[in-house]
């Protein structure tokens, strides 16, 4: 049954906090005074009325700030308020005598509630505490809460309730909101070394007709007037490569990737990609400028390239580890994977220490599944791996000397991939029969293949110049910023199964990821 708007308002339904907050709202109306208007007077944010004190402590000028109720304290005649809005915290002193007849009493003293926005004005002065204060001559009620705020000493903890209720964590939990201050800087301080650095930021195409750039499988929608199918973007790549066909040497983009598959503690089906592409360098310059890049963007944060990340220290001063894939999984697991020419040489030789590899799986898929499981998880200084197999990397450059492998790196700190780069290829033939391979790989199965993209391969062929190309999760690197062990915390509104579907503790992973 679907609860009507009465109904969920119906004081019967609500506990008695929440009945008692309506009647308050009730309250107010009879009194004359809307709880909700449509204009807010505010001379000074906080900070700036902190600022104007602390420029001139003798200053007589009249403020009126605005912000959400913290705390109250009511004591008599006289009452202490916490407001508090996005720039900070200040006390309001309201005296019975400073505010109009019957005010104090009648109004505030009744009919207030932690949580309300209200406005205060009235000069600055210092308690006899030595608290800066708002010494209020008039109150201005701006939006009556009508649910109590959480704990204020225990905020809200329960991770899927945090999820679920992001507005009520960001109440709750200012470190959070400082989460998602930081995450900010980090776009900004990309964005700046970018655009120094010569890029230009483009937008491209989120509802694509053809998928591609990644191995995912896609979302698809229908436009209903065109009667055509489209895909949620998995990457940008194939776009901005046509920029730097176009004539654009050096282009970037932040934005939204969708990608349909699991969700773990670094994986979000919806997230934040950075990709840029340069023409006339290729995988060494774009180690050089990532690992640039990134020491910069933490310099800009931080004030340092020294972070702490779950108890293990990550230096991200340049030069960062150069390791080939080959020698990294030999050192992990004693298999050299070049002596094994087939999938079925190489699955028999993982399956001997204990790994369970996917009988679908090709050569190349297998030697991403060896480093996934062996190599990945102990990688926490920032590394680069080098050189990867071609079967999975069908938009990359071969490697001149080995016609198995492609000029790619994955860069990993932490733990866990932090980004994909490689030379690009810039051959429309060699591109055209990767797709077609690619193409072969899809309808025997493998849902993660990459489609076929002729027009891709038409802007191709009026030629690219050699191109390095970049990728990353803004997600995971604001995980490794600001310490959080799971996607969910540095993403506000993270996607979660629907209530009725949520597992039972047996089903689930038992930490909320």
């Amino acid at each position: 049954m679907i609860e009507s708007p009465i109904q969920r308002f119906d004081p019967a339904q609500l506990s008695d906090q929440e009945a008692a907050r309506l009647a308050n709202l009730a309250a107010l109306r009879a009194a004359g005074i809307d709880p909700y208007p449509a204009r807010v007077r505010r001379t000074h944010t906080i900070a700036a009325a902190r600022s104007l004190f602390a420029a001139d402590p003798a200053t007589q000028e009249v403020v009126t700030i605005t912000g959400r109720l913290r705390r109250l304290r009511i004591m008599g005649k006289m009452s202490f308020a916490d407001l508090e809005d996005g720039t900070g915290q200040i006390q309001v002193l309201l005296r019975r005598d400073s505010l109009p007849d019957g005010w104090y009493d009648g109004i505030w003293k009744k009919h207030i509630d932690l949580g309300d926005f209200l406005g205060a004005t009235g000069p600055l002065v210092l308690t006899k505490a030595g608290e800066l204060s708002v010494d209020a001559t008039e109150m201005q009620f701006l939006s009556k809460t009508l649910k109590p705020m959480p704990d204020k000493w225990h905020g809200v903890r329960d991770r899927e309730t945090r999820y679920r209720r992001r507005y009520v964590d960001l109440i709750a939990n200012a470190d959070v909101r400082e989460v998602f201050r930081t995450r900010a800087a980090i776009v900004r301080a990309l964005r700046d070394y970018l655009d120094a650095e010569g890029f230009l930021e483009v937008e491209t195409p989120i509802l694509q007709p053809i998928y591609g750039g990644a191995a995912a499988r896609p979302f698809i929608t229908h436009h209903n007037q065109l009667h055509q199918d489209l895909y949620l973007r998995i990457s940008f790549e194939l776009y901005l490569k046509r920029l730097i066909v176009g004539g654009f040497d050096k282009v970037y983009e932040i934005g939204r990737d969708f990608r349909n598959e699991g969700v773990s503690f670094k994986h979000n089906p919806e997230f934040t990609q950075l990709e840029f592409y340069e023409a006339y360098t290729d995988y060494h310059g774009i180690m050089r400028r990532t690992e640039e890049m990134i020491a910069y963007v933490a310099r800009q944060v931080t004030g340092g390239t020294v972070l702490s990340y779950q108890g293990q220290t990550i230096d991200l001063t340049p030069p960062w580890r150069r390791i080939p894939l080959r020698q990294a999984i030999l050192d992990a697991t004693g298999i050299d994977y070049e002596a094994y020419p087939d999938a079925a040489t190489l699955a028999q030789a993982m399956r001997a220490i204990g790994h369970d590899p996917d009988p679908r799986s090709n050569w190349g898929k297998l030697v991403d599944s060896l480093m996934a499981r062996h190599v990945e998880p102990n990688l926490i200084q920032p590394t680069f791996l080098i050189d990867y197999p071609r079967d999975i990397s069908p938009l990359a450059k071969g490697a001149p000397d080995d016609p198995r492998l492609v000029e790619r790196f994955e860069g990993f700190m932490a733990g866990m991939e932090l980004c994909n780069a490689f030379s690009e290829l810039n051959d429309p033939i060699d591109q055209l029969q990767r797709f077609v391979d690619e193409n072969y790989r899809a309808r025997h199965g493998d849902d993660e293949a990459h489609p076929i993209d002729d027009d891709f391969i038409e802007a191709l062929s009026y030629g690219m110049p050699p191109t390095g190309g970049f990728g990353m999760g803004v997600d995971r690197l604001t995980m490794i910023f600001t310490d959080k062990d799971t996607i969910r915390e540095v993403i506000l509104f993270p996607h979660l199964r629907s209530i009725k579907e949520e597992p039972t503790p047996a089903e689930g992973d038992g930490d909320g990821r």
